[in-house]
């Protein structure tokens, strides 16, 4: 299941930008409360990606819980927190590489796995027996943006597609919205790492399906227009402007009782044109612009087999 290297790197675990240390073959458990199981929220078809990504079949998704991310908005948040009671199970990694060959045979024979940060060793051994199993899937790679370098170095020539979030620019809203204040500067360092590996270029075969290449995520936030507006420049300006956007509207408030008042909404329709305004502004001219209604279909819930109703 694990090689030897592996094995050493979980029992003193810095896999992700956190680096807790901890050894998690033990009972001690760091950041992001994960032992070195195989612990699956749910497996299943998702047709809600990119099109690029979904096609017309779907994806079969992997949902990995807890993350080593706190958004406080995060429409996940029955499987990513933390704290408290989550949906997961704990299977063997054979059961996971079963369930996903069912589910597979449903889809664009694509895997996508969702908060993988924390999980890499994990997704690597997944994948290792779906390959023994004679599958050769596409593998997405889908994640926060919070990621480490040298961990992503250990992926290159393994992950097809990478489909990283870019969530902020600014210190002061990565540590109140996500509990990382250092989440520009890893994210930036993470997104460079992705486009060093797969460049500007989206591969996709004759079914319209990619096959290689990196998809930039930003979900644009209530009363963070200008935040989205630098986040989009600094793609084009410091990366390049040549890379696939998916900019995102789906925004909806998770927790109406807990949020700050400022993200207690939806988006209204000027802070979204003026995000889209500020992405043709910067240059960028390739990807997906999600239509500003769509906050109303993307809300899971975890403790149905079907969390996305498909």
């Amino acid at each position: 299941m694990y090689s030897k290297e592996e094995i050493e790197l979980l029992r003193f675990c810095c896999l992700c930008p956190r680096r807790c240390g901890v050894d998690r073959f033990s009972k001690l458990v760091g950041f992001c409360k994960s032992d070195a199981g195989f612990h699956i929220s749910s497996i299943c078809v998702h047709t809600g990606e990119e099109p690029v990504i979904s096609g017309t079949k779907g994806i079969c998704n992997v949902f990995f819980p807890h993350c080593n991310l706190q958004c406080v908005y995060c429409q996940n948040h029955d499987i990513s927190r933390n704290q408290g009671l989550i949906v997961a199970d704990q299977l063997s990694c054979e059961e996971v590489v079963e369930k996903i060959c069912d589910v597979l045979e449903r889809t664009e024979n694509i895997v996508g796995f969702v908060s993988p940060s924390h999980y890499i060793l994990q997704m690597m051994a997944i994948i290792r027996g779906l390959l023994q199993q004679g599958k050769k899937p596409i593998f997405v790679y889908n994640s926060n943006g919070y990621d480490s370098v040298g961990t992503l170095r250990m992926l290159e020539g393994i992950i097809d597609v990478y489909l990283p979030d870019f969530k902020y620019l600014d210190a002061n809203l990565a540590n109140d919205y996500s509990g990382a204040r250092n989440y520009p500067e890893v994210a930036t360092q993470a997104i460079r790492e992705m486009y060093r590996q797969k460049g500007s270029t989206l591969i996709v075969n004759d079914q319209g399906i990619a096959e290689s290449g990196i998809i930039v995520r930003h979900l644009v936030l209530p009363n963070a227009s200008r935040q989205s507006a630098k986040v989009l420049k600094y793609i084009a300006e410091e990366i390049s402007p040549k890379l696939y956007i998916s900019l995102m509207a789906q925004y909806f408030p998770p927790f109406a009782d807990d949020l700050p008042d400022e993200i207690n909404r939806t988006l209204t329709p000027s802070e979204y044109q003026y995000v889209i305004d500020a992405f043709h502004r910067a240059g960028l001219f390739r990807g997906w612009i999600q239509d500003l209604s769509s906050n109303a279909g993307f809300r899971p819930d975890f403790s149905n087999e079907r969390p996305f109703g498909n």
